[in-house]
């Protein structure tokens, strides 16, 4: 894609001289003033490099670029100006966090090197922003996969809440929605410690013991410390810290040490796991919704409220087949038994394609009640910034 760079400048023959001298060998767009270049960005862009005059009616250079890191952070930010004075350059610099401050008349030679140089540095901003991308996806979807195969029920318990986690971070206009999608697909991560048959006493609503209690209690934390240690996850390494945390238990040291919307995240994640929980022991929507709002000071009721309108996903069309039929992506309708009468694959769970191989050995070796009624699913893809 190419390198476009944007000029802004009130002296309509100064920008025009620039943009013919320049057009051989970049791609220019110009604009007169401050509003005209924020339109050009939102409408034209994306832009590699923006190049501003300092004085301007309305919109002033330093307030234009100041603007631009704000809405448009990985565009760099030139200033070309005949006011040479140190407050402006200060100004300039520190508060447009300008590339480069350049003066009038600037030699072309100058002026092109220069962009190169801009253009070179955009380059440089995005592939380490795609690099950390890619690099924080492959992390999420590794852990998925060995969530998966360590403890199948706990990773199919993230895929079924994320749909209800995602819609109602944006019911509350949280930012970066992508952490509210990782933490609730990572909300179980932690589960890896816990012994198999205190997971499924948890999802078939059996009483644990003491003993299992805390070692369930304890879950959350050693999910957050799995996390935190990858770029970017800092906060939602905290909303899984928090996610059995009581609304009534959030103290005013909890509040200030916490980002709001680390916060709300946590109640939301709080909030959703139980009522997915009581989902998978059989209750109806209307009885889940009921069963948290009687256990008063244990939720956020805004989000139980905001809970209450979101609808199920679309669960598509199901089929019934048999092991060797089944595709990556199909979601089972009934847990998944081996002829032993051990849980291969829960219900509601995504199969993968590590997961449908594991499940093609153990039809070979054990035996599989056949055949599965199965719904057609779709791939998870997380979104990152």
């Amino acid at each position: 894609m190419t390198e476009k760079i944007l000029l802004v400048d009130d002296e309509p023959l100064l920008l025009q001289s620039m943009a013919r001298q320049l057009r051989k060998r970049f791609d220019i767009t110009i604009a007169g003033n401050g509003d005209e270049a924020l339109k050009a960005l939102e409408e034209k862009g994306p832009f590699a490099v923006i190049v501003s005059d300092m004085r301007m009616p309305g919109m002033n250079g330093v307030e234009l670029l100041a603007e631009v890191k704000d809405r448009h952070p990985d565009v760099v930010r030139m200033m070309l100006t005949g006011n040479v004075d140190q407050e402006t350059a200060m100004e300039a610099v520190n508060t447009g966090h300008i590339f480069r401050f350049l003066t009038k008349p600037c030699p072309p030679a100058t002026f092109i090197i220069a962009l190169a140089l801009a253009q070179r540095q955009h380059r440089l901003i995005t592939a380490e922003k795609e690099l950390l991308q890619q690099t924080l996806r492959g992390c999420i979807n590794v852990l998925s996969e060995l969530l998966a195969i360590a403890n199948p029920t706990a990773y199919s318990s993230g895929l079924r809440i994320k749909h209800f986690v995602v819609l109602l971070a944006e019911e509350f206009g949280l930012p970066a929605p992508w952490q509210y999608e990782i933490a609730a697909l990572m909300s179980q991560i932690g589960s890896v410690t816990l012994p198999g048959e205190v997971l499924n006493k948890v999802f078939s609503g059996l009483e644990l013991t003491e003993e299992e209690k805390q070692m369930y209690g304890k879950h959350p934390e050693v999910g957050a410390r799995l996390l935190e240690k990858i770029p970017r996850l800092e906060n939602v390494a905290k909303m899984i810290a928090l996610q059995q945390t009581h609304f009534e238990d959030y103290t005013e040291a909890i509040v200030e040490n916490q980002f709001n919307e680390v916060i709300t995240g946590a109640q939301i994640l709080k909030a959703v796991i139980d009522f997915d929980l009581q989902l998978f022991r059989g209750a109806t929507r209307g009885e889940a919704l009921g069963r948290l709002r009687s256990q008063k000071g244990c939720y956020n009721e805004k989000i139980i409220d905001a809970l209450a309108g979101i609808k199920a996903e679309n669960e598509g069309q199901t089929v019934v087949l048999r092991v060797k039929d089944i595709a990556a992506g199909m979601v089972p309708v009934e847990d998944v038994m081996a002829k032993n009468g051990v849980l291969v694959i829960p219900k509601g769970q995504t199969i993968t394609w590590s997961l449908l191989q594991g499940l093609i050995n153990f039809s070979h070796q054990v035996g599989i009640v056949e055949p599965i009624t199965l719904r057609m699913g779709q791939a998870v893809e997380t979104e990152t910034p």
